[in-house]
């Protein structure tokens, strides 16, 4: 099967992307491998919430696995099956639960991060708000009704919902300003759904409504917005969170268990089937999952539910459960994976590399590192472009002189440096039983 011609943004954007070690946004087509398995599964899941159910997924991996790279996968995915995707990574000043703003942080950055098949680069809320109008406007006069009350008649079973009062309040507001010219309300109205009030004075004088989004409301407002998705003509809405071990580094127990019961609160919705048209995937580590001192296993309730299938083991795989833990690249896999970069190199007619280069390149690699460039490849195929992209400023240099002077380093994971020295010492192994930061008294004996 020929490969579709590769764009030149594409290939800037793959080979700065590679180069920095990060996922590119852009023509993931190009170099993906392996992980058949796990896509048919997200496609499925993808399939799911079209018919109006729910999903979620608990992405696992170590650090430099493809996590990332899944996520953005499924991503383009469910922009081409029309869904409507948020995606943002959580960080100190953006968690699940809150009480200093950090929540309503992560819920202003998914509004900024919004994107569309139309705008897959983000942006695209007001966009979601605009198409829900659109479509009211247009079925009133199909059915020679007034605008407003087709509107209304399509949020009323918002208003049954937590915060959809509210909630359909402002999308009327967006369509008054609509009807009237009015860029300031239309622009309010925007800015509520975003998150941007902080003061329920400000809401208040601005759209006539008594609440505000905050850090309390998160989740109930993401149900909302999946609602108006829907009503708008989209499939349904998918929630992309990555670095999700940025909840295991918390210091303080009480703010980590705050948010695995957000994350509990979730996964009840889903399996239950109380969502619809949801989805949500959350990508972490394998100490962030199981970890019982720290990670999702600290939480009982939540190990009970994430515990995995007993019967999955010799060989044997189950990827119908919540957690979908990425197996390792093969090494025909880290070859294609390999190819595929040299492809992207070559895309503006220099000489590619021949196979003898690969092999030898993979072979350097096993023998500073080990097996560990299959399980973690970030690193690997980091170090492959930049030999790339000297052969390529350097025209006539021979591969096999600079083999010998490319450096790989294990992938370590330098994001848990800060617990490690809150722990006073190595990252611990799932039950091991070393002391928490936060839990001085533990061992405290009278």
């Amino acid at each position: 099967m020929e490969r579709p011609a590769i764009k030149r943004r594409e290939r800037d954007t793959i080979i700065q992307a590679l180069r920095a070690g990060v996922v590119p946004r852009l023509g993931l087509q190009h170099i993906q491998v392996g992980r058949g398995r796990e896509i048919e599964e997200m496609v499925k899941d993808i399939a799911r919430i079209d018919d109006g159910g729910a999903a979620i997924r608990f992405i696992i991996g170590e650090y430099g696995s493809g996590k990332t790279f899944f996520l953005n996968l499924v991503r383009l995915i469910s922009l081409e099956k029309g869904m409507v995707v948020m995606s943002a990574d959580l960080a100190p000043d953006r968690r699940l639960h809150a009480t200093g703003g950090q929540a309503r942080s992560l819920f202003a950055e998914l509004t900024r991060n919004t994107a569309t098949r139309t705008k897959p680069e983000g942006g695209a809320l007001a966009s979601v708000v605009e198409r829900f109008v659109t479509q009211a406007v247009r079925d009133a006069e199909a059915d020679g009704r007034d605008p407003g009350d087709v509107i209304r008649s399509k949020l009323a079973h918002l208003e049954e919902l937590h915060g959809g009062f509210e909630f359909a309040t402002v999308v009327s507001r967006y369509w008054q300003g609509h009807e009237n010219g009015d860029e300031e309300m239309k622009s309010n109205a925007l800015r509520w759904l975003r998150a941007e009030f902080a003061t329920r004075t400000d809401a208040r004088a601005a759209l006539g409504v008594r609440t505000i989004i905050d850090d309390a409301s998160v989740y109930d407002h993401l149900k909302l917005v999946s609602a108006l998705v829907h009503e708008a003509g989209y499939k349904g809405l998918i929630l992309v969170l990555d670095e999700m071990v940025n909840l295991y580094k918390l210091s303080n127990s009480q703010a980590r268990n705050a948010n695995y019961e957000q994350i509990l609160r979730v996964l009840n919705d889903v399996l239950q089937g109380s969502a619809a048209h949801f989805g949500l995937l959350l990508g972490g580590t394998p100490e962030f999952l199981m970890d019982t001192r720290r990670g999702l296993y600290s939480y009982q309730a939540l190990q009970s539910r994430l515990a995995q299938n007993t019967f999955a083991r010799d060989g044997l795989i189950d990827l119908s459960g919540p957690v979908i833990r990425l197996s390792n690249l093969t090494p025909e896999d880290m070859f294609v994976l390999l190819a595929n970069v040299r492809r992207v190199f070559a895309a503006e007619g220099a000489a590619p590399l021949p196979d003898e280069a690969l092999k030898a390149f993979m072979r350097h690699c096993s023998e500073r590192i080990g097996d560990a460039y299959f399980r973690t490849p970030r690193n690997t195929v980091t170090a492959f472009a930049d030999l790339l992209a000297v052969l390529e400023q350097n025209p006539g240099t021979d591969w096999r002189s600079l083999l010998g002077s490319v450096e790989i380093g294990r992938d370590t994971g330098d994001d848990l440096s800060e617990v490690d020295e809150a722990m006073g010492a190595v990252h611990p192994s799932p039950g091991t039983g070393q002391s928490d930061a936060d839990d001085d008294l533990a061992e405290f004996k009278l």
